[in-house]
């Protein structure tokens, strides 16, 4: 065989890959259309969802690195806390719909900056902020943010010092310009797509993966070659990035609650221990049986954390039957 016919026959199998992953992509957003509002702020389109009463004190959501708006639905946070409060969860840049302009780093600190300026335009004043593992970076981001003050922070699994990660740099390589875009219009959604049920598995352990979240969950949407771009930038971003923020982590004002499950596989729950250790006045709820998907292990004291901060006037008392008494650090069973 000729070296032209080689040629020939790569440049073929890759353009059969790259139209294939265009239609796979195209029918998961037929499927899975929009479920939220839109709004355009700084030059980009954000998709929302808002659920509860208007007048009520706002708390947003945002959710974990490569996932979306239903992840947070799925988990019963969003109706639970719909109850009291005007509630708003964001899919952020580059994930579900809402866009990631390439011409900008899309960090925690600029994120950010556009949900602040988003909250904004949305009439949303001093809300209750709860963020899911890279959400949790955003939404320290958020409360470190001069000019806009914040109830609470509500951070569940989150990774918030540098440590040596070789996983997290091998998951950024769809980033890589040329390389990466090839990648994923190529091979990355296939592999993305073969590996999830492995991922999944090991996010929910130790426990198994919810069956409503197997069923609701659009998995789909998670291996297009756009939000697999976003998914490899922020696996890129996270050590930096908590490189650049840990010196600040102490100037946070603001009540903290920091929820960690004690089996995560993903992130160790010493990060929830050293930031607690770090802030001195915020609450550490330490779950056990749970991994990272901690937010479906434990919603409703989450959402007790929650509720307490964004009632000040009326605070709840957080509670689990197998609390253990602390002046700042709570074990969930």
């Amino acid at each position: 065989m000729h070296s032209a016919e080689i040629v020939f026959i790569v440049v073929s199998i890759l353009l059969v890959l790259v139209i294939g992953n265009i239609v796979f992509s195209f029918v998961a957003e037929r499927k899975n259309p929009p479920i939220g509002s839109f709004i355009e702020c700084d030059g980009v389109r954000l998709h929302f969802l808002e659920r509860g009463d208007p007048v009520a004190p706002s708390v947003v959501l945002f959710h974990g690195n490569g996932s979306l708006i239903q992840d947070l639905i799925i988990s019963g946070l969003v109706d639970r806390l719909a109850r009291h409060n005007r509630v708003l969860c964001f899919d952020r840049p580059g994930f579900g719909y809402s866009q990631r302009p390439r011409a900008r780093a899309w960090t925690s600190t600029s994120q950010a900056a556009l949900f602040v300026k988003a909250l904004g335009q949305l009439g949303v004043r001093e809300p209750v902020v709860l963020g899911h593992s890279w959400g949790a970076l955003v939404a320290v981001a958020i409360g470190l943010h001069d000019n806009y003050p914040v109830r609470g922070l509500v951070l569940a699994s989150g990774y918030y010092f540098p440590t040596r990660r070789w996983d997290f740099w091998m998951m950024s390589g769809p980033a890589v310009p040329v390389l990466g875009d090839l990648m994923r219009y190529t091979v990355a959604p296939i592999i993305s797509w073969a590996t999830l049920p492995a991922l999944l598995r090991k996010l929910f352990s130790p426990r198994p993966v919810p069956g409503n979240f197997r069923y609701r969950f659009p998995a789909s949407l998670t291996v297009r070659p756009k939000q697999l771009r976003a998914a490899a930038e922020e696996s890129a971003f996270l050590i930096p990035e908590v490189a650049r923020l840990q010196s600040r982590y102490s100037t946070i004002q603001c009540p903290v609650h920091i929820f960690h499950g004690t089996g995560d596989q993903l992130i160790e729950p010493e990060q929830a221990r050293r930031l607690h250790q770090v802030l001195g006045h915020s609450d550490l709820h330490l779950v056990n049986e749970a991994g990272h998907m901690v937010t479906y292990a434990d919603d409703d004291t989450i959402a007790q954390a929650v509720d307490s901060l964004s009632a000040p006037k009326e605070p709840l008392r957080i509670i689990s039957s197998t609390d253990e008494i602390g002046t700042a650090d709570t074990n969930v069973g």
